[in-house]
């Protein structure tokens, strides 16, 4: 496949997963801070993608490459807390709640506190975290395709 095309749908794909992360927080599934930190590392690849289409050689799609495993990785990180593979101590953990206290967790007013380790919504057994680990990981692969197809001149 032609370099261009797969840098286009590297890129194009962590726009269509951010598109999706935002469609299901517009949908009332309001995102922990992991989710957040998830979508992150696809801002850039976006990024990446618009200066890949530009240059050649392989070190853009190698960082897009990279941008990708990273949200695959906290993907993997996120699915664990929520099933209890293991516990990471942050504020969004039932465990690290912080200041809060029953009545602001109860409360109908204002922004609901999401936690990490519970999943709110999932397909076929995998969570929203998942999904994200699972198709980020195969814009790695594009993105590593894309690092070792020489760009066309002309």
């Amino acid at each position: 496949m032609p370099r261009g095309f797969l840098i286009l749908l590297a890129a194009g794909g962590s726009l269509g997963l951010l598109a999706g992360a935002w469609y299901w927080q517009a949908m009332g599934y309001p995102p922990c801070p992991m989710c957040w930190w998830q979508r992150y590392p696809h801002v850039v690849a976006v990024a990446l993608g618009l200066v890949a289409a530009l240059t050649s050689g392989p070190v853009v799609p190698l960082l897009g490459a990279l941008a990708a495993a990273t949200s695959a990785g906290l993907g993997v990180l996120h699915t664990g807390v929520e099933r209890g593979w293991w516990t990471v101590q942050t504020a969004c953990t039932g465990g690290g709640l912080g200041n809060l206290s029953g009545a602001d967790l109860l409360s109908l007013e204002g922004d609901r506190a999401v936690l990490c380790d519970q999943v709110t919504w999932e397909w076929l057994g995998l969570s929203m975290a998942s999904w994200n680990a699972i198709l980020s990981l195969g814009l790695v692969l594009v993105w590593l395709a894309a690092a070792r197809t020489p760009r066309r001149s002309g």
